[in-house]
């Protein structure tokens, strides 16, 4: 074998797929470009939550409501953003379910996300003249945008591949949004300081102008696709009721599992995330504390990559979800229980690596490769409710765990996380168990 042939032959997979598979191409773009253009944000809103400066962060007449009854709005300031993120799921579950109900899927995506540049624009000039209680309002609206727009994304991946193209491909899609997302931190690490936050937005709406064109040449091939097959999916609005999402939830096993596999896989990320906040506040100023945030960002998103190109494929195609549903699961709960052991903040970092590098990288394909086997209204209805409220719901939960056990230390915060990371495992395991009896293709 002549030297660079073995190596050559590891990438015979990825090759075959995009000959195989044009469309993979543009669905590796749009999750390139959703997540460059959330990673470019995320920093900048860790470091709102961050900020000691609760003017920025609040508008002034709840800075100064609270003041006049001696609350400190500081020590309370991720306690209340999780909590008006979470009330802003609901508020706009019932406004997506009517959106997806009535318009078909070359309507509702455009749109979506077109809303979503309107917003950044808008934003552009909130933060240009630093308008009292910006942080807030853009903390919420981001953490709502990656749902819905993260959501939606994968929904129109299960809606256009089967779930053998799911096994063989998610893989590599998956890995255009790390790509993403190590590219948005070096953009915001790299511009912060010469152009200031209010351009890195607009950096960001163009970055969603991109996602909107890659979304119309997906749609082109799946209509064409669909056509081809006597489907005509894609060309008629789904129907139903806008609540529908919450129904199927309740009333499927296999969306209860999925719901609680989100509800604790949220938790332990949350308790970590405060610990991590905690180390943040500690810094200087914000431009220090989004560097601190890129910097984490960047050591995810390189594990990330490398997991998705050379195992997630792999361990999909032979095995199926079960692996990449239970390594992250044990990999957490192993972390966790280091940490309850020394809550060192350099094995808190670590231990937030590994945890978001694996759920990048192998759970959440696991996950979104089950919602191939499922019909159009669950994939975009119930999927949402899962993505979205219920992951907000524990964010909200656990964000006011954290903050009733954190004064008895970060080793009792971490051995409640144990707790946490065993009803994740328990989760997934159900998981297993009920995609085990779902038909290969509902089409």
């Amino acid at each position: 074998m002549t030297p660079g042939t073995e190596t050559a032959g590891r990438f015979d997979h990825l090759r075959g797929a995009l000959q195989e598979f044009p469309p993979l191409l543009w669905s590796f773009l749009y999750f390139f470009f959703l997540l460059t253009g959330y990673y470019v944000l995320r920093p900048v809103r860790d470091a709102m939550g961050a900020s000691a400066d609760v003017e920025a962060v609040f508008p002034l007449a709840l800075v100064e409501w609270a003041t006049a009854r001696g609350w400190a709005l500081g020590d309370l300031t991720l306690q209340l953003l999780f909590t008006g993120t979470f009330l802003a799921m609901l508020l706009l579950q019932p406004a997506y379910g009517a959106l997806v109900s009535r318009y078909p899927r070359r309507v509702f995506l455009p749109v979506l996300y077109g809303l979503f540049i309107a917003c950044l624009v808008g934003f552009y000039f909130v933060f240009g003249r630093e308008v009292p209680g910006r942080g807030a309002i853009f903390f919420i609206w981001v953490a709502v945008f990656n749902l819905f727009a993260v959501s939606v994304f994968w929904s129109f991946m299960a809606d256009i591949y089967s779930d053998i193209e799911a096994r063989r491909l998610y893989g590599f899609i998956a890995a255009g949004g790390t790509a993403g997302g190590f590219l948005g931190p070096v953009i915001t690490r790299a511009l912060v300081h010469q152009i200031g936050v209010p351009n890195l937005l607009l950096v960001s709406a163009c970055l969603l102008a991109a996602c909107v064109f890659c979304i119309l040449r997906l749609g082109r091939w799946a209509r064409m696709r669909e056509q081809s097959r006597g489907l005509a999916s894609a060309e008629q609005a789904m129907g139903g009721s806008v609540w529908a999402g919450l129904r199927l939830v309740a009333q499927q096993p296999l969306l209860r599992a999925m719901a609680v596999v989100m509800f604790f896989g949220i938790g332990v990320g949350t308790l970590l995330y405060n610990e991590q906040a905690a180390i943040a506040r500690a810094m200087a100023s914000a431009e220090e504390r989004t560097a601190f945030f890129a910097n984490l960002d960047l050591a995810i998103n390189a594990l990330t990559i490398l997991v998705q190109v050379f195992l997630t494929r792999p361990l999909l195609v032979r095995w199926g979800v079960a692996p990449v549903l239970m390594i992250p699961a044990v990999a957490i709960l192993i972390g966790f229980s280091v940490l309850a052991a020394s809550p060192l903040p350099m094995l808190i970092a670590v231990v937030q690596v590994i945890t978001r590098a694996s759920e990048f990288s192998l759970a959440k394909p696991g996950r979104e490769t089950v919602y191939t086997r499922v019909d159009r209204e669950v994939r975009y209805k119930a999927k949402a409710v899962i993505d979205t409220a219920v992951y907000r719901a524990a964010d909200l939960t656990f964000v006011w765990v954290h903050k009733l056990i954190a004064g008895f230390g970060s080793s009792v915060v971490f051995m409640v996380g144990i707790g946490i990371a065993a009803g994740m495992t328990f989760g997934a395991w159900r998981l297993i168990k009920e995609q085990a009896k779902l038909p290969s293709d509902p089409r």
